[in-house]
């Protein structure tokens, strides 16, 4: 009799233990996706994407709508960065393919997983990424959450967060960039879990690092959380600039990166 009360009483005790862990465990739904099941040489699917508009900055300035560097191929989307020999008008000395939700798809707080993976190769610049999706009445404060970047062959995936902190006032004093070495070159899944206190990154559905929300008025003032409002989605492959023997692209060459799917979850 008293063994078997002590096996109930271990029981019930491991059962203690182990239900609380369950029941703290968010539960998530599923309001974005894309596994990029269109046919061979399709465009990515117009109701989710747009291209992303060409700016004067390293990611974005030969950006272009050429079907020949964003387009589906075996149930992924493949971004490219090409030597510019088909578009004769255009002086972009490469045409680099980058898509975005902006203006279709839009979320505040949540988890993003992208299946991913890329060249290794001097001057490779992919990344996933977000940015805000402003308002007219939107703080106009800046926010970037990079789920994941790549250097060049560097061979490491880096996760980073831009503030107004970081990027206007030039301060740094909290970590906010994680890198590990991976090979890039195998499909990885890079993720994120944001909430209104913090943001986790995953890879491979393991935390590989956290920035958190500082409450401090210095801090609110100084803009240390700028991602207290809704973001977009950004898949872009690009090249290096020369600013870093990293980025030192061969303008010859052409990079690629492909994206086996995209899922975007909202808390319960």
């Amino acid at each position: 009799m008293k063994a078997k009360l002590l096996l109930l009483v271990m029981l019930c005790s491991l059962a203690g233990d182990t239900m609380p862990v369950n029941a703290q465990e968010p539960e998530y739904e599923l309001v974005f996706s894309d596994e990029f099941n269109l046919p061979n040489g399709s465009r990515p699917d117009p109701t989710k994407w747009s291209t992303s508009p060409r700016a004067n900055t390293t990611w974005a300035r030969w950006v272009s709508n050429s079907p020949k560097v964003a387009y589906i191929k075996k149930g992924n989307l493949v971004c490219k960065g090409i030597p510019n020999k088909s578009e004769p008008a255009d002086t972009a000395r490469m045409l680099t393919g980058s898509v975005e939700t902006k203006d279709k798809f839009s979320f505040q707080y949540g988890k993003v997983e992208v299946r991913m993976k890329t060249n290794l190769r001097p001057g490779n610049f992919p990344a996933i990424w977000m940015t805000p999706q402003f308002s007219r009445t939107s703080d106009k404060r800046y926010g970037e959450i990079d789920i994941v970047e790549m250097f060049g062959n560097e061979g490491k995936a880096a996760h980073t967060v831009h503030t107004h902190r970081t990027l206007t006032l030039k301060k740094e004093g909290i970590k906010r960039e994680f890198r590990e070495k991976i090979d890039v070159t195998q499909w990885h899944i890079y993720g994120i879990i944001w909430t209104k206190d913090k943001i986790v990154w995953t890879l491979d559905g393991k935390q590989v690092g956290e920035y958190r929300k500082i409450n401090t008025p210095e801090m609110q003032a100084e803009g240390q959380w700028t991602f207290d409002r809704p973001f977009f989605l950004r898949l872009n492959q690009s090249v290096g600039d020369g600013s870093h023997p990293l980025l030192t692209a061969n303008y010859k060459k052409t990079y690629e990166t492909r994206f086996d799917w995209v899922r975007i979850y909202k808390q319960k």
